[in-house]
């Protein structure tokens, strides 16, 4: 996989989508949206599976009309280990049957798409500059940090970037916060979010929102349940209709977090 990629673009507006996870009719929700407020690029941030529906979610990534990018989260990783024939190390043993189930319905031209994603991809965008997008950290798709890790612990990572600005996801929880003199913005999470229902994600320039779209959770829930997902009723009760809060996750990440 690429490390890298650098482009160059004048003033536009771009849409950060991150965390899909296979839910579809929440990437709905948030393309909808899109349409009516004239987003001229979208990066997609990765983890856009595992999850409920991934042949469809990526095919419908695929098909927007729209100039589209992506890199890849530890759930791509970990699925191609898996289409690889070797168990991801990284994956709790809970988690597994998921991954089993992701890679058995992705075809080899799906896999090699998804092993040409790069790591990050950095662009300078006025007026706000140079941006760089990283699934979780600019250095690790795996590492965790909230609004409330402490300062100090995220400098050794984020004092040596040349960006101004950083767009992240991986922990499903929006935030804006500086680290040193860097502006380092999580996404939220399309189909996961922690916290209120809905759809969360970013749209940049000329300045930096922190969107939520707002879809019909008790159909979109059916559709998952009508799925062969192995955690198919788990999904819709505790990730679309009744996600855990921001306080619970955090007590959770706390414990993981970088140290």
């Amino acid at each position: 996989m690429h490390f890298y990629a650098r482009k160059l673009l004048s003033a536009m507006r771009i849409a950060a989508l991150y965390d899909i996870h296979g839910n579809l009719p929440a990437l709905e929700a948030v393309l909808e949206e899109i349409g009516r407020i004239d987003v001229d690029r979208i990066i997609v941030g990765g983890d856009v599976l595992p999850g409920p529906m991934p042949r469809e979610t990526l095919d419908r990534l695929l098909d927007l009309g729209i100039p589209t990018e992506f890199i890849y989260g530890n759930g791509e990783v970990a699925v191609l280990q898996q289409m690889a024939g070797r168990q991801p190390a990284t994956v709790p043993e809970q988690f597994r049957l998921i991954i089993e189930w992701t890679a058995q319905r992705l075809d080899r031209k799906q896999e090699q798409l998804l092993r040409s994603w790069p790591r990050t991809i950095q662009l300078d965008l006025p007026p706000l500059g140079s941006v760089l997008f990283c699934h979780a950290t600019p250095r690790n798709e795996n590492e965790i940090f909230t609004r409330s890790t402490p300062e100090h612990r995220l400098r050794p990572i984020f004092e040596k970037i040349d960006a101004a600005n950083v767009v992240c996801g991986h922990t499903h929880m929006q935030f804006d916060r500086l680290v040193g003199a860097v502006r380092v913005i999580n996404a939220g999470s399309v189909g996961m979010p922690f916290g209120r229902p809905g759809a969360n994600w970013l749209l940049l320039g000329p300045d930096i929102q922190l969107r939520h779209t707002q879809y019909d959770l008790e159909k979109a829930a059916e559709q998952i349940r009508a799925s062969s997902y192995p955690q198919a009723q788990q999904f819709a009760t505790n990730n679309i209709l009744n996600p855990p809060s921001e306080e619970q996750m955090s007590e959770v990440f706390s414990k993981a977090e970088l140290r």
